[in-house]
């Protein structure tokens, strides 16, 4: 009798899952596990709802299967040993992840077990290609996105699907209860997100079959518009592993065959698939990613971190109803559009001149979708200090901006309800009204907590001088 031990982490599936289907493929009893380590964990409470109900489809669809998903929660260390003992485990499987911590915490639980001869196999389960492997014509790793991602697509081997085959049996191991863990919120301030989401692999693959089937052709025209429905919305599901780059790449290239495919939206779409590999790529090779600039010039920025300041942005009070916009749809859905995204990211590091970093920890806490690598490349992108960074003199204008992808207003009134009566020519920037005392007045909405001109001015003066050291 061989017993294999299989520790889900962010793969939370069970088709084109290499350590689950090896461990399957070569042992006669599989135990499924899952611990959640909350001291060590870098996901805020918008991740937990999430986390909460992917598990429980896991769950639903192990005990398919016939198998048991074995909750614990501690230290994986402690646990997986004392699994290993208790249930004579021979092999242990999972797929890899890739932030510093988890790297440092999986070679210690590798070192041990394969000191006391048991078989460790992990796996490549959520990257297109592993970072070590993507190296430029210096033998080192790339900083810009654009020649990391034509290197890539020239050296990419689509993988076959994999699928289970062999159905081992399961052991009776006692599980910790889920809701034991209090993963939902007490207060349910998540009561919309399941109005916009389906956490689980089932839910993953209706999502990417509605995008390819109704949003794809047009993913390149539509995609920058807030209000429409264009994008596929996959982040969360892939941040959780209930869906795999390789299944998304797979149905995009088979959806290219068809000649009504507009293959300049499809390739657009792989390029945010390549923006999310280059930044667990860069995470890689930049463990300090997370808290310190890329681009050490930056380390003398002279941020003002006003705290009224920082929370009128989280609660979406800035007075710039594009960027309110933003804030409370992050608050209501735990997401946030990414053309949005960047606007508000600009607002906050160059318009209110806060530390990229508190903006980051914010992401951090309220997106389904947030995991460390992304949202760390993407703030120091915006803030001018990252890799392939935005230039520092692109300082989005939240006025223009709302009237080029928001012109009649439709997002701003969908989440800014007390503006939700004003005529589109006004919506963008209400104190341009000649109306505008009785606008505030009558909505409470607030004014602006900054000039924009004046903000840019001022950041521009900043970054000009760190060029000059």
């Amino acid at each position: 009798m061989t017993v294999a031990l299989v520790w889900f982490r962010y793969d939370l599936r069970l088709n084109d899952n290499p350590a689950f289907i090896e461990a399957c493929s070569h042992h006669q009893f599989v135990i499924p596990l899952y611990i959640y380590d909350g001291k060590n964990s870098v996901s805020g409470e918008a991740q937990d709802w999430w986390l909460h109900h992917s598990l429980t489809s896991l769950s639903e669809s192990l005990a398919q299967l016939g198998l048991n998903l074995i909750l614990r929660k501690g230290d994986p260390f402690e646990i997986i040993s004392d699994l290993v003992k208790k249930l004579s485990v021979s092999s242990v499987y999972w797929n890899r992840c890739y932030e510093p911590a988890a790297i440092s915490r999986d070679k210690k639980i590798k070192a041990a077990l394969l000191e006391r001869g048991i078989e460790v196999q992990s796996s490549n389960g959520s990257l297109l290609h592993e970072p070590w492997t993507i190296k430029n014509k210096n033998g080192d790793y790339f900083k810009v996105f654009t020649p990391y991602w034509k290197h890539c697509k020239q050296h990419l081997n689509i993988q076959p699907s994999m699928y289970l085959e062999n159905r081992p049996a399961g052991i009776e191991v006692q599980s910790e209860v889920l809701k034991d863990w209090k993963l939902l919120p007490a207060i349910n301030w998540a009561a919309q997100f399941s109005e916009y989401w389906t956490p689980g692999e089932a839910g993953a693959q209706q999502k990417l079959h509605e995008f390819i089937e109704h949003h794809l052709n047009d993913y390149k025209k539509n995609r920058d518009f807030p209000i429409k429905n264009a994008t596929s919305r996959l982040s969360p599901h892939l941040h959780f592993g209930e869906i795999s780059p390789w299944t998304i790449l797979r149905a995009i290239e088979l959806a290219k065959l068809n000649p009504n495919c507009d293959l300049s939206s499809a390739d657009h779409f792989l390029s945010e698939l390549g923006w999310r590999e280059f930044s667990v790529y860069l995470l890689y090779h930049f463990p300090k990613l997370p808290y310190e600039n890329f681009r050490s010039e930056f380390d003398a920025f002279p941020w003002h971190n006003d705290k009224e300041l920082l929370a009128r942005w989280q609660n979406g009070l800035t007075g710039y109803p594009i960027i309110d916009a933003g804030m409370r749809e992050l608050w209501a859905t735990g997401y946030m559009h990414n053309r949005v995204r960047m606007i508000v990211a600009s607002f906050l590091t160059k318009g209110l001149l806060i530390d990229w970093r508190l903006g980051a920890d914010w992401f951090l806490d309220t997106l389904v979708d947030a995991d460390l690598a992304n949202n760390s490349a993407s703030w120091q992108w915006v803030a001018g200090c990252g890799a392939d960074a935005a230039p520092y003199f692109r300082i989005f204008n939240p006025v223009l901006q709302s009237q080029k992808f928001d012109p009649d207003g439709h997002y701003i009134r969908h989440w800014v309800s007390e503006l939700s009566h004003l005529q589109s020519q006004y919506i963008h920037a209400p104190w341009e009204s000649a109306d505008s005392e009785r606008i505030y007045l009558t909505t409470h909405y607030p004014k602006p907590i900054i000039n924009h001109h004046e903000a840019r001015t001022r950041a521009l003066k900043y970054y000009n001088q760190l060029k000059k050291k």
